[in-house]
């Protein structure tokens, strides 16, 4: 683990160079199949992401938001989002970073986040949650009341899930924010806030923060409190309060 920790840092520094140099800067934003944004940033972080592993790693796969899947039956595979937050960095915003994961046999077993405005790099494992090389744990809240909620578009949760439970949880918590995609987890395994949903994701999404908050001594599912590396969805909390907040967003006939 120490050696892919390692590799991991090299992978962030190398692909938040890249980003810093787009940062506010002129860009074309181009549309994916499914309406998403991507812009070269994207494409040339991930790229020299891959580049690094296919030399250092050459036995194992790759999976890449923006260029595709590489050997995908082999025994170790690295999990790329250059950047989770696109619209906010297109609109010059600084919530956004780079996720990584590191699966063995499909497991997550090594999430990295990456800020490279702020240069700040997030890693999980089951060794625990650094930020940058600080030990971080999820905050004690045991009641909704007084927890704060973050999730990056609540328009998802009418499109995708039961917009009657997330305006409930909304109602239930005492604060709510819609800042998020990836930065919310940041803030979350800091102790910062408490929840943090996101009703809709892809696998390059989940990967990385699944072992990311579980490291923070916190408790990560999909919306409906099963797996989340089966599901499409993520809900991440303290722990304490996470039965409560599943139990909010799904209600029952």
């Amino acid at each position: 683990m120490n050696e892919f920790e390692a590799f991991a840092r090299v992978l962030a520094q190398e692909s938040g160079a890249i980003i810093r140099r787009y940062f506010r800067q002129p860009m074309q934003v181009d549309r994916k199949g499914d309406a998403s944004p991507v812009t070269a940033a994207d494409r040339e972080a991930e790229a020299r992401m891959r580049e690094l592993i296919t030399q250092t790693f050459p036995e194992h796969g790759i999976v890449g938001e923006e260029h595709g899947v590489v050997n995908p039956e082999a025994e170790y595979t690295w999990v790329l989002d250059p950047i989770d937050g696109t619209l906010n960095f297109i609109a010059g915003g600084w919530m956004f970073g780079t996720l990584i994961a590191l699966l063995h046999q499909g497991q997550p077993v090594l999430g990295v986040i990456h800020q490279p405005i702020l240069q700040e790099l997030v890693l999980g494992s089951d060794r625990g949650t650094f930020f940058n090389d600080r030990p971080v744990s999820v905050r004690s809240c045991t009641k909704l009341s007084q927890a704060t909620l973050l999730c990056t578009d609540p328009y998802l949760a009418q499109a995708h899930q039961d917009p009657l439970g997330f305006e409930r949880l909304r109602q239930e918590v005492q604060v709510y924010r819609g800042w998020s995609d990836c930065y919310g987890y940041v803030l979350l395994v800091q102790g910062l806030v408490d929840i943090v949903v996101d009703p809709i994701m892809h696998v390059w999404d989940i990967m990385a923060l699944v072992p990311i908050v579980r490291g923070a001594g916190g408790r990560v599912t999909d919306y409906q409190g099963g797996d989340p590396l089966r599901g499409s969805s993520l809900v991440a909390t303290n722990g304490a309060i996470h039965e409560a907040v599943i139990e909010v967003l799904n209600p029952r006939p």
